[in-house]
């Protein structure tokens, strides 16, 4: 009991360079899937730029301080 060869066929996907409607569909009612997908995804967000936004605050604020801690 060898080992058989299998013959497989490939199938090959192009586009065409002359073909300009490519997605059509990406681009309709772009305002409209933003706005959904915010209104979705709002607690996710908020949780998730909530300390990435404090934490960056907090490094700015530590910055200044150090670089004033000289004058007193």
């Amino acid at each position: 009991m060898g080992k058989q060869p299998v013959k497989l066929k490939a199938v090959v996907y192009a586009l065409s360079p002359f073909q300009q409607k490519i997605m059509p569909g990406l681009w309709k009612d772009l305002p409209g899937k933003i706005h959904h997908k915010v209104s979705e995804n709002w607690i996710s967000a908020t949780l998730l730029l909530g300390p990435l936004v404090g934490v960056y605050s907090y490094v700015q604020h530590f910055q200044e301080k150090e670089k004033l801690e000289h004058r007193y």
